[in-house]
């Protein structure tokens, strides 16, 4: 059943006019929502965090998770009195044997061979053992460490027990489509190929980043923990819509302050993706070519300012527009009454002027000329376009309506611009009041500051709720390698130390904004102690304090408890991205994951060495059988 069959259209200028990009604006036409009271140890090619990259796609009741009435109501204590290192406190939510489970698990990993051959050695093992016999080992191993349950009544325990010991949880539906990479990669193909390439090969016309490339077809490769979905029809894509709609009302259900998060490829076809952040791209290197035209290269995109006298010159010269033309867009806007316009001033004024169904007209930079980037959409795909802006405006008004935060994973580089205009079109509708919308910001490429100073003065120029999530990044390893093989510049940050620096510095600059601005909100997905100590210190040094719920940290289940619990008990908002489903039906996850995180199983030294203390200590303190009281 079609979207706009089951839900009042979204009204939305998505515009193309001359040298325009998309201009993005989703306008509800059913009333608006009440609103609701209350709101890594990365290994060493820095490809860990991924705790935002997977959070919560739910395809389970509506009352999946009772509030519970166990969670322990705790006061913040100062940053420099939490000691990551004091285990007692670390695991007391943790009996003796899960801790035992977690360091067999953790040395199994490490094993490469093992690791290689794990889908093999599953397939043999289900083989010998039979299913229940099979099923039973996995519960007490790998299934058991990394995933809560097979369903909404099994998980319920471990989210309770975590709930009494501060944890808040993110539930993620976790079973994926069983593709071959012959599947994927047809599926790809076909999802993010429009009609009018296949009959006048448009593809001359786009950048070979943006382009579908057969050899990474399949998406599933070279990523860490992030779920993958490919395109087969509108109706899929209505299934995705019910089960983040069916998380969005479990995490409503279970805590005052839930989070929720989706992926825009799971709404719609990559197709649209792929062509709108060509045209976003294109649009962003051409205002710098006008700054550099003006003697203005080298600054902060948010530091740019262009003379608007110069500018309409400019604009005129390309054929873009008549400099009357261009001062009644100016005047018309508000914009440029100083005398210049910034990035956010030129955005604007792009929007306000777009229409859809026309001519996608981008500057080449070497003619000087403005170029078609592709024919006209057909009826169909146009239809497709509006189904999902559609269904993200279903989703937001649902997440303001339970009054649950709606974070949007980052995806690959040649989709991620599309989905950071998308998600910030979605902020400015339903953030005016409170942060609901959370964009995904990956710290490992090169722009990322820039990106995240430009959405945070937007915010406060606009006045709505600015909200981030904060990771290391899921892709690297597959973005390098598309880049290198397809010929165009790595989006990734050198080395592992640049990357770091990358995460503090964004961090850092939208701590500033909460203490200046308290309409900002972070989440710090990170495993990595020392960015949480990080953060800790500076939110003591700005005076934010962890019950204002301005801060949150999230890392996955199974891992990094050390860093979790001791947080959660000292009253800061934590979760743990928890994933369920059937023990057969999430192996694919369980197989990837073990070959993903290699790395950072086997720099999880000090991890290994916490579980080891404590189980000594237990022994030694004769509480070796200790089981958790709540």
């Amino acid at each position: 059943m079609a979207c706009s069959k089951m839900y009042p259209v979204a009204r939305m200028a998505l515009s193309i006019r001359g040298p325009a990009t998309f201009g993005i604006r989703l306008q509800s036409t059913a009333a608006a929502a009440p609103k609701v009271k209350g709101a890594e140890e990365q290994n060493q090619q820095h490809v860990g965090d991924t705790t935002g990259e997977r959070m919560c796609q739910l395809g389970s009741q509506v009352d999946l998770i009772e509030r519970s009435e166990n969670r322990v109501e705790m006061k913040p204590c100062p940053a420099d009195s939490i000691n990551f290192g004091n285990t007692q406190e670390a695991y007391k939510s943790k009996p003796t044997w899960e801790l035992m489970r977690s360091l067999v698990v953790f040395w199994l990993c490490s094993i490469d061979p093992l690791v290689d051959r794990n889908q093999q050695i599953l397939n043999l093992s289900k083989k010998v053992f039979g299913k229940r016999l099979f099923e039973a080992i996995m519960k007490m191993s790998f299934y058991g460490q990394f995933v809560a349950g097979e369903d909404q009544e099994t998980i319920k325990p471990l989210i309770r027990r975590n709930s009494a010991f501060g944890v808040g949880s993110v539930l993620d539906y976790s079973v994926e489509e069983d593709l071959t990479q012959e599947e994927a990669e047809k599926k790809e193909i076909e999802s993010c190929t429009a009609e009018a390439e296949k009959e006048n090969d448009g593809f001359a016309r786009r950048e070979k980043k943006y382009q579908v490339q057969p050899g990474f077809g399949d998406r599933r490769g070279g990523v860490i923990s992030a779920r993958t979905y490919f395109y087969a029809d509108e109706a899929k894509c209505d299934h995705h819509m019910e089960t983040f709609l069916k998380c969005i009302e479990a995490s409503g259900g279970s805590s005052e302050d839930g989070f929720s998060a989706i992926k825009l490829t799971a709404l719609g076809r990559p197709q649209f993706l792929l062509q709108f952040s060509e045209v976003l791209i294109k649009w962003r290197r051409f205002f710098h070519q006008l700054a550099a035209d003006q003697g203005k290269s080298g600054l902060a995109a948010v530091e740019i300012e262009l003379e608007v006298e110069k500018l309409m010159e400019s604009l005129a010269k390309l054929g873009i527009a008549t400099k009357d033309e261009s001062h009644s867009w100016f005047t018309g806007e508000n914009l440029g009454l100083s005398g210049t316009v910034d990035l956010l001033d030129w955005n604007s004024l792009i929007d306000s002027r777009t229409k859809i169904s026309k001519l996608l007209l981008v500057p080449n930079l070497q003619s000087g000329q403005l170029e078609p980037l592709l024919s006209r959409f057909t009826e169909e795909e146009d239809l497709q376009m509006k189904r999902m802006l559609q269904r993200m405006d279903v989703l937001g008004k649902k997440a303001l309506e339970k009054g649950v935060r709606l974070m949007v994973d980052a995806e690959q580089t040649y989709f991620q611009p599309a989905i950071s205009r998308l998600t910030l079109e979605m902020q400015r509708i339903f953030n005016k009041d409170r942060p609901i919308i959370f964009n995904t910001y990956q710290c490992y490429l090169k722009e990322a500051y820039d990106n995240v100073t430009a959405d945070v003065e937007l915010s406060r120029r606009e006045d709505w709720h600015f909200g981030a999530k904060l990771v290391r990044g899921a892709y690297m390893q597959q973005e390098r390698s598309r880049a290198a093989e397809v010929g165009y510049d790595d989006p990734i940050n050198p080395t592992y130390e640049k990357t770091n620096e990358m995460y503090h510095r964004c961090l850092d600059y939208v701590l500033e904004e909460i203490r200046h601005n308290r309409k900002a909100n972070v989440m710090v997905a990170s495993h990595n102690e020392e960015t949480v100590k990080f953060t800790l210190k500076r939110m003591n040094e700005l005076g934010i304090y962890p019950n204002e719920k301005k801060v949150y940290f999230g890392q996955l289940l199974g891992m990094c408890d050390q860093i979790s619990f001791p947080l959660g008990q000292a009253g800061y908002p934590v979760y743990k991205y928890v994933p369920y489903g059937p023990v057969n039906e999430v192996l694919p996850y369980l197989s990837r994951r073990a070959q993903e995180n290699r790395g950072i199983m086997k720099g999880a030294a000090r991890e290994r060495e916490l579980l080891w203390k404590e189980i000594k200590r237990r022994a030694v303190t004769g509480n070796l059988f200790y089981s958790p009281e709540f």
